[in-house]
């Protein structure tokens, strides 16, 4: 099976907030952030698994920081992990300062993708390596993240999920 690595998904969204995405207080709507960031993580999991993918879920959105009106924000995304037909995506929300450049982030996520051919039924996806530290650091931790998820989801019971167990044993 074919191997990637997180780089080969990078997606960068760039775009500027205008007054009509704003709520009451000239802030960028979540809903408005979700649907850019739902678009980038899409576009990383094709990237990596150039197949059809959909949704999902959502498994974790931090709002750490409002976003202005007027504001330049930098969407990137990557796969951190894959498994055997889905992919967890890595979304950070960066907004840039006009003057100096300086780039903050503001938000990020973790959404889940599934591939699926034309009539909707799971494949296959290619495995993954991570390179850096932090790609090694988010691939780690996403077996627990999605093991957790399947034990919420009742899918799973407790005690299959290994990697939540040891984390909580020596």
């Amino acid at each position: 099976m074919e191997v990637k690595t997180p780089k080969d998904s990078l997606t960068i969204l760039t775009d500027m907030v205008l007054p009509a995405e704003t709520n009451a207080l000239n802030n960028l709507f979540g809903g408005e952030l979700l649907a850019r960031m739902d678009r980038a993580c899409s576009i990383a999991a094709q990237r990596h698994c150039k197949r059809i993918v959909v949704t999902a879920s959502v498994n974790h959105v931090a709002f750490n920081k409002a976003v202005p009106v007027g504001s330049v924000v930098i969407i990137e995304a990557k796969v951190s992990r894959a498994f055997s037909t889905s992919m967890e995506i890595y979304v950070d929300v960066w907004t840039e300062d006009r003057e100096s450049g300086q780039k903050t982030k503001v938000n990020e996520g973790i959404y889940t993708f599934v591939a699926v051919d034309r009539t909707g039924t799971p494949v296959k996806v290619p495995q993954l390596i991570p390179e850096t530290k932090l790609e090694k650091e988010r691939y780690e931790s996403a077996l627990r993240r999605k093991q957790l998820s399947l034990v919420l989801s009742g899918r799973i019971k407790p005690s299959e999920a290994s990697e939540l167990r040891a984390l909580f044993t020596s």
